[in-house]
């Protein structure tokens, strides 16, 4: 066992709203959570770098070996050397280390692991190397960086900048505003779980790719290249036909970038009713507009399955919606405090026990 000094914590994150908008350079609002990874770790005055992720293999990487390994897409061991290069790109320091991570994240809970765990990596360079001086907008840009060259998943700044900056943020990517969020469903007697109903992401980065290139297809139709840049009501005086998928795409986007900083309002209100009309708001537009609960590609009707059941349970009482990009993978659902152990009891009957998990925000 390596003797480790020094120990640091990074939340996952729970996306509160802003379904597939940050890379058209709109609003989001994202929160940090109590669970997450933590890391035990030492400089080794090396030029290795030595990871062990707790019930995984352990691995190793050479610092004269920062360059993109295509075999390693979707692997911890491509983020972390996708870390250490653009650290090194972005002229910063990096060197050597042992690292210990242990993890509180559910398997398949839609936490965004992969953004937790390049955030950690950044954040042990950062306090090894550059004496804790690298601000975290810079570190998740790195994370995201790590991503999208080294992971081989084309995703925004959202899940980076609530892993990293570790509290719940509202952002608007398009004026580069980042206000911090000071919020509690707990106070407002409401309970925000997330449901792992089982769906495979497995052969999917083509229908994640799909939904920014549609919408940057309806952008580049007005000589713009994202849709943030878009003016709404000059899209709108078009007259589309919603039977076109990046039509509806475009809908999509502009409804919810308009509804993000009305959640921020009613979570900084503390008002938990427009709070989950909102939420409703949101997830019927992505149901229904954006299109990401099935795919073609699978034929995976287990996300559909478990909104379906939620509506069933929830309407008239809470909210639920897709959380995160969709196809597969969790429910989000939001309820007085009081009907949670009834709907994690439903919800566990058709998904398998464990598979309903109560979020804190960090």
């Amino acid at each position: 066992m390596i003797l480790m000094k020094k120990m640091i914590f990074t939340p996952g994150r729970t996306e509160l709203a802003g379904n597939h908008t940050d890379h058209q350079r709109g609003r989001i609002l994202a929160a940090g959570v109590a669970l997450g990874l933590t890391a035990v770790y030492e400089a080794n005055d090396s030029d290795l770098v030595n990871i062990h992720s707790v019930g995984y293999d352990r691995f190793e990487i050479k610092l004269n070996q920062l360059v993109p390994i295509p075999a390693e897409f979707g692997t911890s061991k491509s983020l972390a050397r996708g870390m250490l290069a653009t650290y090194r790109e972005w002229g910063l320091a990096i060197g050597g280390f042992n690292a210990e991570i242990t993890s509180t994240l559910p398997a398949g809970s839609g936490l965004s692991s992969s953004a937790a765990f390049s955030v950690l990596i950044g954040k042990i360079l950062n306090e090894l190397f550059n004496d804790g001086k690298v601000d975290p907008v810079v570190v998740a840009r790195a994370a995201r960086e790590a991503e999208n060259r080294f992971f081989g998943k084309p995703c925004g700044l959202m899940d980076q900048l609530a892993c990293s900056l570790g509290h719940c943020v509202y952002v608007d990517f398009n004026t580069n505003e980042i206000t911090p969020i000071t919020a509690d469903f707990n106070d407002m007697g409401l309970t925000l779980c997330l449901t792992n109903t089982g769906g495979s992401h497995a052969g999917l980065d083509s229908s994640y790719a799909r939904i920014p290139a549609d919408m940057v297809y309806i952008a580049n139709l007005f000589d713009k290249g994202v849709l943030a840049d878009v003016d709404p009501a000059e899209f709108y005086a078009k007259g589309w036909s919603q039977e076109d998928r990046p039509v509806r795409r475009a809908m999509h986007f502009f409804g919810e970038n308009e509804r993000v900083p009305k959640m921020r309002d009613a979570l900084i209100a503390g008002d938990g009713e427009t709070y989950m009309k909102l939420m409703n708001e949101s997830g019927r537009s992505s149901e229904q507009l954006l299109n990401n609960i099935v795919t073609s590609a699978t034929g995976d009707t287990k996300l559909a399955e478990g909104l379906e059941l939620s509506r069933t349970l929830l309407e008239g009482k809470g909210a639920w919606r897709v959380h995160g990009g969709g196809f597969a993978g969790c429910v989000q659902a939001l309820m007085p405090t009081d009907y949670f152990p009834t709907y994690k009891e439903e919800m566990e009957k058709v998904f398998g026990e464990g598979t309903c998990t109560e979020i804190k925000l960090a």
